[in-house]
Order: structure tokens, then C-alpha cells, then sequence
């Protein structure tokens, strides 16, 4: 692992908006899994990817084992597993570790990031809408910002219960994304939004993903 990366109490430092990573990481945990797989399988041999810290960007981690990727991750979680159970080569940011929501976050520009560039960035959202993507907390929203700047592409992973839930806080505009990969349970109103703003949507079904991991198991 390469970067830097400092663990300090929370309470140090101000909580972040939104629920513990331990408390969402179970919450619709077959949807989440299944738009993770299709996520992985975007990505080709030896690709450089940013993965942002999340419950649903973490599930690919499960899909990557194989894989010899260059990734960037703020997630403390996703560079703890990427590093004992796979190949991939992982960069994490310096920063203060934020336990709850298992991400390294740092207000300065010398964080490595700027040193570092991908061909995806791939992030979760707090919620999916014509203002575009938004998030629960405006320093999170400073670390994917820059982040942001640091690739060709940005894939949005959000199961459809993100497209019921708004923020006051933008992250970008629906302009920005790339590619949104959500569930079978998107609402026709969010397709149509999404494709009207030019978005490739890939839509996972849990159901066909329980199947594969079956098959594999079998094999």
C-alpha cells in the first residue's frame, strides 16, 4: 500500500453527515453486491481506477481478487481488503482516518491525489436527481471533487432507493457522469431523467446475480 494514512478519533475532528459504515453496509446488500459486479466488469486488465469510500463501491471488492488493477481509494475498508485478498496494486490518500465512515479525508492539496490518474472514478451517492448527484457532507464532497479531477470517467453506483432520496448538497451535475449503474427497481421517471441527460445506464439484477454466484460456487 502506498500513501499515507493517520488514525485519529472522531470526535477530533467533527463527525461526518450520514450513517456509519457498519450501519448501511447490510442495507440492501443484494442490490448493492449485484451493481458491483457489473462495476468490476467494466474494468480491463491493468486499468487505473479511483474507488470513493462507501457501502456499495465496497462490494467490488469481493469481484477484484482476480483482477491487477492500479487503484486509488480513500476507503480504509476497501484498501484494508484489496491489500490481504488480492493482487491490485493500492494508493490511498494522506489524511485522518474517520473510523464511522471508514474514509481517509484531508482538506489539503498534498494528499497524493493529484498524483494519480484514472481511467473511472467510481462513487456511491446519497441520492440521485435532476440536480444531479448529491452527498450527505460538504467535506466529502471536497475529497470526490478531487477526485474527480483525476479521471477520464465517472461511473455512479446507487441501488433505486437513491433516486427517492435528495441532499442539499450537489456534488456535480448529472452532466458529469459517465455511466450510472443502479437495480432493477429504478423508478421510469429516473431512466428517463438519465437518459435524457445522455447518461449510459446499466441496470443489475439481483436476482441474475444470486444465480452467478451459485454457478461459480457449484464450479
Amino acid at each position: 500500500m502506498r500513501g499515507g494514512a493517520e488514525a485519529v478519533h472522531p470526535p477530533q475532528l467533527g463527525n461526518l453527515a450520514g450513517r456509519p459504515f457498519r450501519v448501511s453496509e447490510s442495507v440492501n446488500i443484494d442490490k448493492k453486491r449485484a451493481i458491483a459486479r457489473q462495476a468490476v466488469e467494466l474494468c480491463d486488465p491493468g486499468d487505473a481506477i479511483i474507488i470513493n469510500g462507501g457501502t456499495t463501491t465496497f462490494q467490488m471488492v469481493h469481484f477484484m481478487a482476480a483482477h491487477r488493477l492500479q487503484v486509488m481509494t480513500n476507503s480504509f475498508a476497501i484498501a484494508e481488503h484489496l491489500v490481504k485478498h488480492s493482487k491490485n496494486t493500492v494508493t490511498v490518500p494522506g489524511g485522518a482516518i474517520y473510523r464511522e465512515q471508514s474514509l481517509i479525508l484531508s482538506p489539503f492539496d498534498n494528499d497524493a491525489i493529484r498524483n494519480f490518474y484514472a481511467r473511472r472514478f467510481f462513487i456511491g451517492a446519497q441520492g440521485v436527481g435532476p440536480l444531479g448527484i448529491m452527498e450527505a457532507d460538504a467535506l466529502i464532497i471536497q475529497s470526490e471533487q478531487k477526485l474527480m479531477h483525476q479521471a477520464d470517467e465517472l461511473v455512479v453506483m446507487a441501488d433505486s432507493s437513491k433516486f427517492h432520496r435528495r441532499s442539499s448538497l450537489i456534488l456535480c451535475p448529472l452532466e458529469r457522469v459517465s455511466t450510472i449503474i443502479t437495480d432493477d427497481g429504478i423508478p421510469e421517471e429516473a431512466v428517463r431523467m438519465i437518459e435524457n441527460a445522455g447518461i449510459r445506464l446499466i441496470v443489475a439484477s439481483p436476482v441474475a446475480q444470486a444465480i452467478k454466484e451459485d454457478s461459480s460456487s457449484v464450479a
